[in-house]
């Protein structure tokens, strides 16, 4: 299953052993892909960093980081003509899942949850995302 996780998901995934932790955890069991562009990628990496650089984590959580930055695969971000969120940073997450195809984003976001399913693309919290893999794959 293709995905894109939303900067804040992968933050508090690398840093917390939480749901965000568990759809890394996913990536990591092979049974989501992640994508995202060179804006998402940058925005994850700086949101990433700052939670690490505040918060003392009990593991590597540096490490962690690097390797879902090795691991996401990176896309040209589709067109979306007009601006579809009501954030416009937030944008570049609707583009990347279209231009890779993925039908979901894993998000915290408010502002790209109050999207809903803009252009067949669902945006959805971590537990309801981690409830549609685990029937997926019947684990």
């Amino acid at each position: 299953m293709r995905v894109v996780y939303d900067a804040n998901v992968v933050a508090a995934g690398v840093v917390f052993r939480g749901e965000a932790w568990a759809c890394l955890v996913r990536l990591a069991r092979r049974q989501v892909f992640a994508y995202g562009s060179e804006f998402t990628l940058a925005e994850t990496r700086e949101t990433a960093t700052e939670l690490i650089q505040h918060r003392k984590a009990v593991h590597n959580a540096a490490g962690v980081l690097i390797w879902y930055l090795d691991n996401l695969k990176i896309v040209s971000p589709a067109p979306l003509g007009k601006q579809r969120s009501r954030d416009p940073d937030d944008d570049p997450y609707l583009a990347a899942a279209l231009a890779a195809h993925a039908p979901i984003i894993v998000s915290y976001d408010k502002d790209l949850l109050a999207l809903g399913k803009p252009f067949g693309v669902e945006v959805l919290k971590p537990a309801a995302f981690l409830k549609r893999v685990t029937a997926a794959y019947h684990c």
